[in-house]
């Protein structure tokens, strides 16, 4: 089971891990970026952030934390847009999910967004939707 049911992702939180989303592509053809949410726990609170990615990868190089960030400007060691805080992992997810177009039965572990990202390459990067026919969230929009 890749996907977390509600009370795994609010469990994974309370326990102090974060739980992400493959979004999708970003950027252009001329220079194609993907990027991912994440809720990670903060001291006493729970932070929503989304992270871009230059599109470096290929179906033998998927490890997404070694790409570059697709904001140049970016701090190497710490690239992520902090989009908000919540006191309450459900009110981080609701938040999430608002501000980033996420979709609440597409949460996963902490590093599993790496395999959502390798069916991405291996589909051929689709612009529209995922390989599984979810659409892309339209980070502009939330939706």
């Amino acid at each position: 089971m890749r996907y977390l049911v509600e009370p795994f992702i609010i469990g994974a939180l309370r326990r102090g891990r974060s739980v992400e989303q493959f979004l999708g592509p970003v950027g252009s053809p001329e220079r194609p970026g993907v990027r991912y949410a994440e809720v990670r726990v903060a001291r006493t609170s729970y932070e929503v952030c989304v992270h871009a990615f230059e599109d470096v990868g290929h179906e033998g190089f998927v490890d997404l934390d070694v790409f570059p960030p697709f904001d140049q400007e970016a701090e190497e060691e710490d690239f992520g847009r902090l989009l908000g805080t919540a006191e309450d992992p459900q009110d981080a997810l609701v938040l999430a999910e608002k501000v980033t177009g996420a979709v609440r039965g597409r949460w996963v572990n902490q590093g599993v967004v790496q395999d959502e990202y390798s069916e991405f390459v291996r589909a051929g990067r689709p612009s529209v939707m995922s390989a599984d026919g979810w659409p892309w969230p339209d980070l502009r929009t939330g939706s």
